[in-house]
């Protein structure tokens, strides 16, 4: 039996330590799954470290990382973003990009909040990804599902 293996990398730059919130919510949904955490400095080196765990026989990575205010950080970001599509793309496995932008809350307690319940969401779509395929999150689609925030809800048609 070949078990499933799952790749967390996160940051030091995070203010939240969202790769142990990722780290149990893939426990709990696959208690039997191997997983593999490593921790970068920042998002720049968050595309090396999902290369790396992909090549170690991971089947899919999350990605945990925390965006700055300024605009140096968001372009940081958007390169950090296209390096995720890379390895994607070279790799032909799933790398969900989870990042919390220190701009999206004044409030600190609702960075928490935003971190751990994306953090938490995306894990579950993780593992969801690598059990069951890619029709395993059809079922939601259409729904205006959120991470970090409450769902925003389908519109009719």
């Amino acid at each position: 039996m070949t078990l499933r293996k799952y790749g967390v990398v996160d940051t030091t730059f995070s203010r939240v330590d969202m790769g142990k919130i990722a780290v149990s919510v893939i426990r709990k949904e696959d208690p039997e799954a191997e997983i593999v955490r490593y921790t970068v400095p920042g998002i720049k080196d968050l595309p090396v470290g999902a290369k790396k765990l992909l090549d170690q026989g991971c089947d899919g990575v999350i990605t945990l990382g925390w965006v700055g205010k300024t605009m140096l950080d968001k372009y940081s970001y958007l390169a950090t973003s296209i390096g995720l599509i890379m390895v994607q793309i070279l790799t032909s496995k799933h790398v969900i990009d989870v990042t919390v932008h220190e701009d999206e809350s004044e409030d600190e307690e609702k960075l928490v909040e935003i971190a751990k319940d994306r953090a938490s969401k995306h894990a579950l779509n993780l593992v969801k990804l690598v059990k069951e395929g890619g029709s395993a999150l059809t079922k939601y689609a259409g729904k205006g599902l959120r991470q970090g925030y409450t769902h925003a809800g389908e519109l009719e048609d």
